[in-house]
């Protein structure tokens, strides 16, 4: 069978995935400084079955109470090393993890109905091919009652210079980007997603510039 896209394009994604994987490796450090005192209030109540979007290097592993036991879906092979390094780092044991590179759509999560405690996405909804079915596929493994936690960027406000800049660089930033959106209004899509309450708070990340727009929350499955 031949392959869905050209040849020199795969290589080109390759690269580009090589590339955003070595990137965050090596430059998240001050973004998870300013970020962790969130992270502790967001994670910090969580127990039981935890699936992680996108856990890239794993900036966020340390924030997990002991008794999760976490599967972690990255699609993105060139972050494996960084992401099991920072697991032996924690000295998790087998039992408690599991690394699985999810549907090659990025859609279907590898998990069954209503079998998990909490779902986390971190900088993760940005880029992923359909959000809206995301999100209806992390209603569809939430337990009634189950919590979805995120931290994203998202679109500056409407008629905001801002604004009109994250639509003017998008295609490119997207390109280079591993796929990312920097003018996606995420919280609508978690909003009008279908969970019985959302919780969000729109801030403003200190330096983040293109990318400054942020918010950060939970929504709860009914139960």
């Amino acid at each position: 069978m031949k392959p869905s896209v050209p040849p020199h394009s795969s290589r080109m994604g390759g690269f580009i995935q090589h590339l955003f994987a070595w990137m965050t490796a090596h430059s998240g450090t001050t973004y998870d400084r300013v970020a962790a005192a969130r992270k502790q209030a967001l994670f910090s109540g969580l127990h039981g079955d935890i699936l992680e979007i996108g856990p890239g290097v794993g900036p966020n592993l340390k924030y997990y109470p002991a008794d999760v036991r976490w599967i972690g879906v990255e699609p993105n092979l060139y972050m494996l090393h960084y992401l099991q390094q920072s697991i032996q780092n924690l000295g998790w044991p087998a039992q408690k993890f599991r690394i699985d590179p999810g549907d090659p759509q990025g859609i279907r999560l590898p998990s069954e109905n209503e079998s998990v405690d909490a779902v986390v996405s971190t900088l993760v909804l940005c880029s992923v091919s359909q959000p809206e079915a995301s999100m209806q596929e992390i209603l569809r493994i939430l337990k009634p009652g189950g919590r979805f936690v995120f931290i994203e960027h998202v679109a500056a406000p409407t008629g905001t210079q801002l604004r009109a800049f994250q639509n003017f660089i998008q295609p490119l930033w997207t390109l280079i980007g591993d796929g990312c959106h920097p003018n996606r209004e995420t919280w609508n899509t978690i909003s009008w997603a279908g969970f019985a309450h959302v919780e969000l708070e729109h801030y403003n990340f200190p330096g983040g510039g293109l990318v400054g727009p942020h918010i950060a929350g939970t929504a709860v499955k009914a139960a």
